[in-house]
């Protein structure tokens, strides 16, 4: 195998045309340049120098790895070069997967500090709900993923191989008309609105609506799903039921017409964010997270 200082110590010989030159421009001992020239003829398995009394010149096999050495060791530099610099953060990708709430509150804040302190870090975004985010990540399609899991959930699915970064915890609120006779609770529960139409969101909340209304001893008559949560809420607004949505979820419309009221007891939703272990330890990954927790308070 060719080692790379092998290579500098062969263009230093070929520019300077003797070993002791060569050594004086790299800062060594003539027999350690030597020694080196020995190795990587003994690597290649050929000579790569004729010495004759006092001069020294290539040979064919000696010119040609001359000629090739140049762009060997100017990649490397490069490569060393990008590689410094994203271990420095002054560049670097992240590919984020976010479900839409997040993407409309908390990744906007996270990513302009990010753009802030670090603006050679660049970060793409795509949409996903969990657990699609999960697949995504441990699929190696995405570096970061946003995700949630509901406290006391049936099957909640495990995280245990990743690195979870904890953002905030989100509480499910409920949304009447503004003229229903509950609008101006200060709380309810969520029995209070067993004979309600409802309207339901994406297909993991809507799993989680229907856990909750059961165990208030009731089954949702669900009339319209939606994964738009502004279509949620335009449908109560129009008074055409009622329903259950997190608090991210509502902060990230401007609902019309509706009311939003406290539940009792509380359903909360744990929100994080989610690498791979070696991930983690990518310095535009981690800074990335840390921006994502500032964002969500934490």
């Amino acid at each position: 195998m060719i080692e790379a200082r092998h290579l500098r110590v062969l263009r230093a010989v070929a520019t300077t045309g003797s070993f002791s030159a060569a050594a004086r421009e790299l800062g060594c001992t003539q027999p350690a340049v030597s020694q080196q020239m020995k190795a990587l003829e003994v690597s290649v398995g050929t000579p790569l120098l004729v010495r004759t009394g006092r001069e020294m010149r290539m040979t064919q096999a000696g010119d040609a790895l001359v000629r090739h050495a140049a762009g060997v060791l100017a990649g490397l530099t490069a490569a060393e070069e990008e590689v410094a610099a994203i271990a420095g953060l002054r560049a670097g990708r992240v590919r984020l997967v976010s479900f839409p709430s997040g993407s409309s509150t908390l990744v906007p804040t996270a990513l302009a500090a990010l753009r802030d302190a670090h603006p050679g870090t660049r970060v793409s975004l795509e949409e996903a709900e969990p657990p699609r985010s999960v697949e995504m990540l441990r699929g190696g399609d995405c570096d970061v993923a946003l995700a949630f899991r509901y406290e006391g959930a049936s099957g909640a699915e495990e995280w245990d191989d990743l690195v979870v970064r904890p953002l905030l915890t989100d509480r499910l609120v409920g949304l009447v008309p503004e003229r229903h006779p509950l609008a101006h609770a200060e709380s309810l529960s969520i029995g209070e609105l067993a004979e309600e139409p409802w309207i339901a969101g994406c297909p993991r909340c809507r799993g989680q609506l229907v856990e909750v209304c059961e165990s208030a001893g009731f089954t949702p008559r669900i009339d319209f799903a939606t994964d738009d949560y502004p279509a949620v809420a335009g449908l109560v607004g129009a008074e055409l039921g009622v329903a259950v949505l997190p608090q991210l979820a509502v902060d990230s419309v401007r609902p019309r017409g509706v009311r939003t009221v406290t539940l009792e007891p509380a359903v909360r939703r744990e929100i994080v964010a989610l690498t791979l272990p070696d991930l983690a330890r990518v310095p535009a990954v981690g800074a990335t997270l840390d921006q994502l927790a500032r964002a969500g308070g934490c």
